[in-house]
């Protein structure tokens, strides 16, 4: 891993450093609070900051005003973060849609190393704005414009904008996740090249969130499990970039009766729905019983779950909430 110090001009790190990093496409659904409070319980447990972060790099779904609600949210529950959002802060800006110039430069400092190339593929382009959740279903590329002729990037660049992938190489990456322990993958065996920058000039996630994360000074990514496998890729960006590689510790996933991740889609989720049914207390209470962080359910205030919170008790398995 990389030292603070190779990159001290970049950012400082005064002090263990979380964050919640939610995309505003909609409402907050009670699988965002749980990951918000996790983090934040992970982090302020051991004296560190949060950082409230919006991804709105897919400006054609995120709005501004659901980012506003998000920290209303946040705010009914009592989750106050220290940095980012509308409170700002030395590292902003904080809305994705505000860092283009950070992107662009940290892109060509990939370009001068010779890994870019143009893609004209479509599918993966739309998603890559996006995070990559194991449950939307993950193919590895297999490489298609790595290998065109420039007669054949001549021809389809003459129908349409190409999106950026970087290349990988033929190697492991590990590393030790502070919750489901060590994970290994191969990058063109299970990642492939992938996409940085869209064919629209929107850059994707992988590249956006391993360069907030690093030129913000967060040392800690708390996040569902569905995103470990993203994990590797971003490492191999962090390092290829040159910056340290956070610690990562992901959480079992909140799931409906049908075992599919929560989502805007499950009304009875839903944090207008959830506010008007439930105390701030009443549902931290709820979520802490549920990760097993209390014995039962029942009333309990941020303050009292700090000084139970323990890494150890949260279970491996998906956790099943039944809608009312």
């Amino acid at each position: 891993m990389y030292q603070v110090s190779k990159i001290v001009n970049t950012f400082v790190v005064m002090k263990l450093k979380g964050r919640f990093a939610p995309s505003p496409s909609g409402r907050m659904h009670l699988g965002n609070i749980y990951s918000a409070l996790l983090s934040w319980l992970s982090v302020k447990s051991r004296g560190g900051e949060w950082l409230l972060r919006i991804e709105d790099l897919d400006r054609q779904r995120c709005r501004r005003e659901y980012a506003e609600q998000f920290e209303d949210d946040l705010l009914w529950l009592g989750l106050v973060w220290d940095e980012g959002g509308s409170r700002g802060g030395d590292c902003g800006p904080y809305y994705q849609s505000l860092r283009n110039n950070i992107y662009i430069s940290e892109l060509e400092k990939i370009r001068a190393k010779g890994l870019l190339y143009p893609c004209y593929c479509r599918r993966a382009d739309i998603l890559a704005a996006r995070a990559p959740h194991a449950t939307d279903g993950n193919v590895v590329y297999q490489g298609r414009c790595r290998h065109l002729s420039d007669a054949e990037r001549q021809q389809l660049a003459a129908e349409r904008q190409p999106a950026t992938r970087i290349m990988v190489p033929d190697a492991d990456v590990s590393f030790t996740d502070g919750h489901y322990g060590l994970q290994r993958a191969n990058l063109v065996r299970d990642c492939g090249d992938f996409i940085v920058r869209r064919a629209d000039g929107n850059f994707a996630y992988q590249l956006a969130v391993v360069v907030d994360d690093a030129l913000m000074g967060v040392g800690e990514v708390v996040r569902g499990c569905d995103l470990i496998s993203s994990t590797h890729q971003q490492i191999y960006l962090y390092q290829l970039l040159g910056y340290e590689v956070p610690k990562f510790a992901h959480l079992p996933l909140l799931v409906n009766a049908n075992g599919q991740r929560l989502s805007k889609r499950d009304a009875s989720t839903d944090m207008g729905y959830l506010r008007q049914h439930f105390t701030p207390e009443r549902l931290l209470g709820f979520l802490a019983f549920k990760a097993k962080i209390i014995d039962s359910y029942t009333d309990i205030s941020l303050s009292e779950l700090l000084q139970v919170f323990d890494w150890g008790r949260i279970p491996h398995d998906d956790i099943k909430i039944e809608a009312e």
